[in-house]
Order: structure tokens, then sequence, then C-alpha cells
């Protein structure tokens, strides 16, 4: 499922509060829509919600539909979950589940963290999972409000580690500078990062806009340089 077309939020979508303030409760419920279209062609979009549980524990869900010809091979909407607290530290992820849409659950992901024992356990892809645990670790979807979190509170980002199967990858992530880039909420400027796996073909670049709280309003992701498919904003709420 990872590597699903509309898999989108694995690896580019989150959201905050438009204040740019270093206080722990930084991050605002939303609901973001954006079109996705991949090698030139309207392959679907994807549409998140970041909801505010109790105290520091949030909930951030992304629901991707293929278009088109892409729906015959891809089939019903890609569902994704993180609960996820926030701490002194950062983003601490607490819970993650993966669903491909298909009957089948040969794709489904599950991850439990249990940041007592330092563990993560769960199932992927059928497989067991079972992964210690290091400061920092984020899953699919918390990695992102990992970034954003930083951003907010002034701090430059490096790197993230990332459960995936049975170890933890690091993702490096560049600042590129600012741009001035078309919205569906106007011009905007935006910081862009790119992040980018050692010894992977792909980068994901994020246009993230610090008068939304550093919301990502553009994104892309390329393999030897070439596009293989652009994220756009269509729409945001709080």
């Amino acid at each position: 499922m990872k590597t699903s077309i509309v898999s989108f939020a694995l690896c580019t979508l989150l959201a905050a509060g438009a204040a740019a303030s270093v206080d722990k409760v930084t991050l605002q419920p939303f609901t973001a829509s954006y079109d996705v279209v991949y090698r030139g062609i309207d392959a679907g979009s994807t549409h998140l919600e970041l909801k505010r549980e109790h105290g520091d524990r949030y909930t951030y869900t992304s629901r991707s539909r293929a278009h088109g010809l892409f729906r015959l091979f891809l089939g019903n909407d890609i569902l994704q979950t993180s609960t996820f607290s926030l701490t002194d530290a950062g983003v601490q992820p607490l819970q993650y589940r993966g669903d491909d849409g298909s009957k089948s659950v040969s794709r489904d992901i599950s991850y439990d963290f249990d940041w007592t024992l330092r563990r993560v356990k769960g199932v992927e892809e059928q497989q067991p999972v079972d992964v210690a645990l290091i400061d920092g670790v984020q899953d699919p979807m918390s990695i992102q409000i990992a970034l954003m979190h930083d951003l907010i509170r002034g701090r430059t980002p490096v790197n993230y580690s990332l459960v995936d199967k049975n170890e933890l990858k690091t993702y490096d992530y560049t600042n590129e500078g600012t741009a001035r880039i078309k919205t569906v909420l106007g011009e905007l400027d935006a910081v862009v990062y790119v992040s980018h796996r050692r010894g992977s073909k792909r980068k994901t670049r994020m246009w993230c806009a610090p008068s939304l709280g550093f919301i990502p309003v553009q994104a892309e992701q390329t393999r030897d340089n070439k596009r293989e498919w652009l994220m756009q904003m269509i729409s945001l709420k709080r």
C-alpha cells in the first residue's frame, strides 16, 4: 500500500493552526482537500482531517480516492489514521492504521507504540512487526505532523525516522529557500522543503505556507528528477 499512487499522505500531508506559537498546543482542528495529478493525468484526490481528542491527544485521518482509470486498479478509498500526542519533546505516535481499500487485509498495516517498553508492534502486509523505538520515531502520518510542529516552534528539521515493517528508515529534510506560489487562497509565500531517503531515487518537495501555520499548499514527488505526481490544495477549513 505504501507504493500506491494515491496513498498521498504517506509522503506529504499535514496541517496545523495559523498561530506560530511555541506553546505545545499549536495544532488546530481542520479539514483540507487536495487534487493529485500523476504524470499529467488526473489521478485522484485526498481529504485530510485533524481532530483534537482531549488534552494533548490528536487523531489525523487521510482518505484518498482514485479517479478514472486509476480507480480500476486501486479500488476503494485508501484510509489512514494516526493517533498521537504532543509532548515536550514533540510529536509522539501512539497508533497507526492503514487500509488499502480492498476486501483483502493482505496489504493493511497496524502499528501500536508502547513508549514505556519502547517498542512498536503490529502487522504490515501480513508480516509481524516488532521494532525497538528511539526518540523521535514517527509513523507514516505523524511524520508530517512532526515536520509541521517543528517549523511552528522555529526548529530546523534535519531528519526523521519512520517505522517501515521491521526496520526504521531515516528521511533527510533540506530547506530549499522560499517561493511565491498561487493557491486557491490567493498568492502565498512558502518555505520549500525536500525529503529524501538515502539510496532512494525519489524526492518529495513541499511548499509550506507560514501564514497558514506551515500547511503544505503544494507537493510533488520526483524520481530521477522527473515529476511523478503533483498535489495541490483545493480547499481548507478550520
